[in-house]
């Protein structure tokens, strides 16, 4: 039988949680400019293959870090304010235009652009001659971009491809903005 001394025994593994510390330290001294793009870097990568805590600990010792109190109130400040862009996208919603769904039955797709020939045509400079279309399809609206140029969006998200929409989405077509209603 051995003895423990016998075996050579290695330190306890990084946690993904500490590295994960480490990591938000150096986006925090990058972003209040206390590291350059090249050091923030470099220790990121140091970060990621590091294997003991000391070796993590080194990385950001002349980076000051917060106080509980600092972060309370910056915590406090982010919430408010994405209450406040919440509350304006809601109150800018009701002011928008509404563009009312066809009827399911039509079976045909909605084209969408600057084209005569487009159901919905729109005269705006950022708006693509083919645009987009609006397919109602297995019981669900479907959106979908057609190659445009500036881009269609739903509820302030780009589409690639294609994307479900319902009754109250904000839809987007370059900088024309609707607020999709039933009929």
């Amino acid at each position: 039988m051995t003895s423990s001394f016998e075996f050579h025994t290695y330190p306890a593994r990084i946690s993904d949680a500490e590295r994960d510390k480490v990591l938000d330290v150096l986006r925090d001294g990058v972003a209040m400019g206390r590291l350059s793009h090249d050091t923030f870097v470099r220790r990121m990568e140091l970060a990621l293959a590091a294997r003991r805590s000391d070796e993590l600990a080194v990385l950001t010792a002349d980076l000051p870090t917060e106080s509980r109190l600092s972060r309370l109130v910056f915590g406090t400040v982010e919430a408010v304010s994405g209450f406040t862009v919440r509350l304006r996208r809601a109150w800018q919603a009701e002011k928008l235009p509404k563009l009312l769904l066809p009827h399911p039955a039509a079976g045909h797709p909605l084209r969408i652009g600057r084209d005569p020939a487009s159901g919905l045509r729109l005269s705006h400079e950022t708006v693509s001659r083919v645009h987009a279309e609006l397919r109602h399809q297995g019981g669900l609206w479907v959106l979908r971009d057609l190659g445009s140029t500036n881009g269609t969006t739903v509820n302030g998200r780009r589409v690639v491809g294609a994307a479900v929409v319902r009754e109250g989405d904000q839809i987007g077509f370059g900088r024309i903005t609707y607020r999709l209603a039933a009929r």
